[in-house]
């Protein structure tokens, strides 16, 4: 019988030229090898990744707490709901998402005041990561009290969304007359970003709203966007969205992202 030859594999892992870039990024990389294979200390960072990815889309956003919260800034939010009534269904039924259920519709219209139109309409939606919602949305509408006090913006009651899809807003905007529709939502988690939030600004929503319509400010979050950051390209966006009359492909966001200073650390989330 012929034997082969053994090959025997170093026994510390070998570290990759690229290391020094991962202070830059939460990208994989440069993240060595282990013989034929990757260390096991990747491995198991990729696997708690996973499970953050999967618990994120799970997770059920705390209404309760947000509501109090915002209370707590002088807003008085209400709660909607879609008709996608529970997860399973919200994820098979991409389209029940994107609804008000009945009762939804008939606790908004009761709401409101005699005012002919609000400015602002602000929806904060669980999507697909409650988790970035809890954990980024307050900030960042602390972020815009000021500003939209200084353009002397109205803004409608906030709604908190569960079970939503970005298109539910367009019938919280309609409702309310609102010039200017601000959807907070959680987005789809990566394998990096479980707690990444986006912004989708439309300019007179109404129901069967195009996604053309629509301008996106993604990642918003420690380790991505900063809310300081997100907080002057919306403004930016509303403010040429005024002049304009329109939002979506027809309003080019011309927003110039400063340099971070030396001094300014960025947060990465791992």
């Amino acid at each position: 019988m012929k034997l082969s030859k053994d090959i025997q594999y170093p026994a510390q892992s070998h570290q990759d030229q690229w290391e020094t870039l991962k202070q830059f990024t939460d990208a994989r990389i440069a993240i060595g090898r282990a013989g034929c294979s990757i260390p096991t200390r990747a491995l198991l960072d990729f696997q708690l990744s996973h499970a953050q990815a999967k618990d994120a889309v799970f997770q059920s956003l705390n209404v309760e707490l947000l509501a109090e919260q915002l209370q707590q800034l002088g807003l008085n939010p209400i709660h909607v709901k879609s008709q996608a009534e529970h997860k399973e269904l919200y994820l098979k039924r991409p389209d029940l998402g994107r609804l008000l259920c009945s009762h939804s519709v008939e606790q908004l219209q009761k709401i409101k005041t005699d005012q002919q139109h609000y400015d602002v309409c602000i929806v904060i939606g669980d999507g697909l990561s409650a988790r970035a919602i809890e954990e980024n949305a307050l900030p960042f509408i602390q972020a815009l009290i000021q500003p939209f006090a200084e353009q002397q913006w109205s803004v409608a009651p906030i709604a908190i969304a569960t079970g939503s899809r970005v298109a539910l807003g367009d019938k919280i905007a309609e409702i309310f007359k609102a010039r200017m529709l601000i959807m907070l939502i959680g987005e789809r988690p990566g394998l990096s970003s479980p707690d990444s939030m986006g912004l989708y600004y439309t300019w007179e929503a109404h129901s069967d709203c195009l996604d053309s319509q629509r301008n996106c400010i993604s990642n918003i979050r420690p380790a991505g966007l900063s809310i300081p950051i997100a907080t002057q390209r919306l403004m930016a966006l509303m403010h040429n969205s005024k002049q304009l009359g329109r939002s979506g492909v027809d309003l080019k966001d011309e927003h110039v992202i400063p340099i971070l200073e030396e001094s300014q650390n960025r947060k990465l989330l791992f």
